[in-house]
């Protein structure tokens, strides 16, 4: 074997349990490629290699899965802790592996081993300790193989947040504004199930499953005002799309895909290649978990977004005044379940905390005076529904039917999986537990009394799906994709994604004969915008005579609705889309329908602070059919707002970017700038030496290349992960993972990949053993050793 002259190095490890000797051939972009003799060897130096790469992140990770923050971070996470230990996985072990396939237990087994390997080196070397744990004077933990099955909170969950916005909003303003708030997709009649009070309904009912389903923040003081969960995003989405070799350059299938999260440092995924004699599968998945979950096996590809399947639902219950810790159910007054556990806390005493349950699941609020509690029923707290450890079964299939069984034993988060194979098949495959709702439509609490009650789950068989369509291609970006014949019966869920990002897919593929893996790169990348395209035809044809704003006009006309990071007319949309039209468009609406005093409350309950979670449908809708919900003249109201929140925007852009407009630009207020979580605890010098970024971005949470942002326009989520799959030209696939593969600061590969994907970029990701071994530029040679003494 060869490597890259000039930039080789060898290492070697120790590693018990080990049956022979693994390598791990590590390229220029920092993706390992792991060689081993067996499946269970291939894991544990998975794992090995996740920890030397990760180990602080898949640290965290842990602690706040388990509720062990305050064991190393102090007693102001208690209450966190406390929270995430409601939703760990509490059910039977032996049924949770299997769920998952017949060898899960083992594979875990084996990963959790060479991540434990690691660590037991950084106990003997504090050289490879990283520096988040040296800084802040504390070591790593050991893991459990249950560790990775256990843990659930840090999954994709659909619609409890939902379900209690709408109560709020029905129960302040009336469905009216509640129809501002949310589209319903199918559309449908919201209606309030039998017996829910919504007047008992707090505002913060929700609290405790947010700091459980949440990111701790970190702060320089202890008194940090930890209880305060970070906001939701809704940046939790995705595109993918596969092509027949009928619609490529080369004739044979591309898969495209690029999820969306949060924009952070270290990256969430970690592109990773597994090879033995009888598995050579090469991708990304989160780096705390086995496997691969997005990329290819040498003979199949397989990319995933979420598909929208309602998952969870809020009990209200009726407590015994005598007795709190019972609740009313079928005429009777039934005990909750009570787990007392305690909270180790760093430099103080252990915390006892009481874990209350019903029947339907965790307790999440309990109001003693008014007699009531809430509950959470969860599918992803039932057996094999730990995020994305399903694809240890799918990620070895080696036809659709294979996948498709693997699939069909999938469980969370919900996915719509795309698919391409050698053969030239292409797929469509949805997956997750779906819950029955015999009686009601999931989009509310509903009583926990007994009435409300799931009828188990529906076969993965009645969820939609195709293969090798007509058209010649599939896509997927979160949107309701039920197709027309499906079953209305059979609910799925209501709360979907707005669609902009799949009609502009569509739109690229439609128009494009043949597609290259690097045009696959560019529409990743497309900044198009569907919403401005439309929102701006409709000022343009109100506003064309009028002379208060004609140049500001004539600039967002003559313009393509590219989100460019240099374009002037984007930088003017986009302020005035988010921070002056949206909320002068809903407050005109609303002042229709509330009492003039209860306007501002109103917007606040359908526009929330976080720019991600508006809904532009209810925007598109407003604008293009306003029927009389501006009452007798809805084109003169629109005008008015029109024209009042064009020329306030003008004046908001002058201020940021000064008057001379051939010097707007979007990337000069829209910019990627990522912090590490720990930066006020890291101390100035390494806080500064950990950040990544400022970098000028392009696009928004409306694009293909999705870019959503806060309200002061700093990108908070989108594809940090993108792959293009060649099938069966394999080592001309794509990808990028930003802003590197390692977590470790001293790394060269901390921050080398942000350039690359700021510049909408990707670099080969090298699978065959040649094409491996001219990448490599360092080899890590892990060999078998004995376990050290008890």
């Amino acid at each position: 074997m060869s490597l890259n002259q000039g930039h080789s190095s060898t290492r070697r490890f120790t590693v018990p349990g080990l049956a022979a000797e693994a390598e791990i051939l590590v390229d220029r972009w920092g993706v390992p490629h792991i060689f081993a003799g067996s499946q269970g060897d291939v894991f544990l130096a998975q794992g090995f290699n996740a920890a030397r790469d990760r180990l602080w992140q898949i640290d965290l990770w842990r602690r706040r899965g388990l509720g062990r923050l305050s064991e190393v971070f102090g007693p102001e996470h208690v209450e966190r802790d406390r929270a995430t230990r409601l939703f760990l996985y509490r059910g039977d072990m032996h049924g949770e592996w299997l769920a998952y396939g017949s060898d899960t237990k083992r594979v875990a087994t084996a990963f959790t081993a060479g991540v434990n390997a690691f660590v037991e080196l950084t106990r003997t070397d504090p050289d490879l300790l990283p520096v988040e744990f040296t800084r802040l004077g504390y070591t790593p933990a050991t893991w459990q193989p249950e560790d990775v099955a256990r843990i659930r909170s840090h999954g994709l969950f659909y619609n409890l947040r939902q379900e209690v916005a709408r109560a709020l909003t029905l129960r302040d303003f009336g469905p009216q504004v509640e129809a501002l708030r949310r589209q319903l997709e199918p559309p449908h009649e919201l209606t309030v199930p039998a017996g829910l009070d919504l007047s008992l309904i707090p505002e913060d009912v929700l609290a405790v499953y947010e700091l459980a389903t949440t990111p701790p923040p970190f702060t320089a003081s202890a008194v940090s005002g930890d209880d305060v969960p970070p906001p939701e995003t809704s940046g939790q989405n995705s595109n993918n799309w596969v092509l027949a070799g009928s619609h490529t350059a080369t004739g044979r299938p591309l898969l495209a895909n690029d999820p969306h999260r949060a924009v952070s440092v270290p990256s969430l995924r970690y592109v990773a290649h597994l090879s033995t004699p009888d598995l050579d599968v090469i991708g990304a998945g989160e780096p705390a978990l086995p496997g691969i979950s997005i990329g290819h096996n040498g003979r199949i590809a397989f990319g995933l977004t979420i598909f929208s399947i309602d998952q969870e639902d809020l009990y209200v219950y009726e407590t015994n005044p005598a007795e709190p810790t019972e609740y009313r159910y079928q005429g009777r007054w039934e005990p909750m379940r009570v787990v007392q556990e305690t909270v180790p806390v760093a430099g103080g005493e252990p915390v006892p905390v009481e874990l209350r349950f019903t029947r339907h699941g965790p307790v999440v609020h309990e109001d003693p005076e008014r007699h009531t509690a809430f509950a959470v029923r969860a599918a992803w707290l039932e057996p094999g529904m730990a995020p994305y450890l399903g694809s240890m079964d799918y990620m070895r299939a080696q036809t659709w039917d294979q996948f498709l069984a693997a699939m069909n034993r999938w469980g969370a988060p919900p996915e719509n999986q795309l698919y391409a194979d050698t053969d030239g098949t292409i797929g469509w495959k949805t997956g997750g537990l779906t819950p029955i709702r015999p009686n009601w439509d999931g989009l509310l609490p509903v009583p926990g009394d007994g009435r409300y009650e799931w009828a188990g789950f529906y076969d993965m068989d009645l969820l939609p799906g195709a293969e090798n369509p007509e058209t010649g291609w599939l896509a997927t970006a979160n949107e309701m994709n039920l197709p027309p014949d499906f079953p209305p019966d059979r609910v799925i869920a209501y709360d979907w994604y707005a669609p902009s990002r799949r009609q502009r897919i569509e739109e690229v593929l439609t128009a494009s004969p043949t597609m290259s893996a690097r045009d696959c790169v560019r529409l990743q990348t497309d900044y198009v915008s569907i919403p401005a395209r439309r929102i701006v035809a409709r000022a343009v044809a109100l506003l064309a005579e009028d002379a208060a704003v004609a140049e500001p006009l004539r600039m967002l006309a003559d313009w393509d609705a590219d989100l460019a990071a240099d374009s002037p007319a984007a930088a003017l949309f986009e302020v005035w889309y988010r921070r002056h039209l949206r909320p002068a468009l809903l407050r005109a609406a609303l002042e229709r329908l509330v009492e003039p005093g209860r306007v501002e409350a109103a917007l606040r309950a359908t526009l929330p602070d976080e720019v991600l979670l508006a809904d532009s449908r209810v925007d598109l809708d407003l604008l293009e059919h306003p029927g009389t919900r501006f009452g007798p003249d809805p084109d003169a109201v629109l005008t008015d707002v029109l024209r009042s929140s064009l020329a306030a925007a003008v004046g908001d852009v002058e201020q940021s970017l000064g008057a001379d407009r051939d010097g707007w630009g979007w990337g000069r207020l829209h910019v990627a700038r990522l912090r590490h979580p720990l930066a006020a605890r890291l101390g100035e010098s390494l806080a500064d030496r950990t950040a990544v970024g400022p970098a000028p971005r392009g696009g928004s949470g409306d694009t293909v290349g999705n870019t959503a942002y806060t309200p002061d326009f700093v990108q908070s989520a989108g594809a940090t992960f993108r792959i293009v799959v060649d099938v069966g030209s394999w080592d001309d696939s794509l990808v990028v993972n930003s802003p590197g593969q390692s977590g470790a600061a001293d790394s060269p590969h901390y921050a080398d990949l942000f350039g690359i994907w700021a510049d909408d970029d990707a670099f080969p990701l090298a699978y065959s053993r040649e094409a491996v071994e001219s990448a490599a530029e360092q080899r890590i040679v892990l060999e078998p050793g004995s376990p050290p003494p008890a």
